[in-house]
């Protein structure tokens, strides 16, 4: 990696940063929806990341999913409920997800302050060569 590349290398984190924020996101907004027994629970979303193919920074190789089970809870009175009162919901817990939207959040600023400090010393470097 050549002393200019880190705006590339800290954008990639930037972008695998950004999509682990939305994942999150998307499993909080969809923690609490129901559906019948005999349908699939929402299955939550969790970024797979890997080094990038050129060896500079990371990519997102993909998307895993949480179980399609979830969690049987009884709500008789819950619209979507089978003939015993229950309806599935996914299995997500809320305290897990805001411990991954944090780190999520922090990698995301760590990688935009490299973006700035790289910024600031390829500025640096040109008015070196102007003088």
């Amino acid at each position: 990696m050549s002393t200019f590349n880190a705006i590339g290398v800290a954008s990639t984190g930037v972008t695998v940063s950004r999509k682990w924020l939305d994942a999150v996101s998307d499993n909080i907004a969809n923690m609490d929806n129901v559906s019948r027994t005999s349908e699939k629970a929402f299955q939550a979303r969790y970024v797979v990341a890997q080094e990038a193919q050129d060896g500079n920074g990371v990519q997102v190789a993909g998307i895993a999913y949480g179980s399609a089970e979830g969690q049987l809870a009884y709500e008789p009175d819950n619209p979507l409920a089978d003939t015993e009162g229950y309806v599935r919901r996914p299995d997500i817990d809320l305290g897990g997800q805001m411990a991954q939207m944090m780190m999520a959040q922090r990698s995301y600023q760590a990688n935009l302050a490299m973006v700035d400090r790289a910024k600031e010393s390829y500025q640096a470097a040109i008015s070196l060569g102007k003088g």
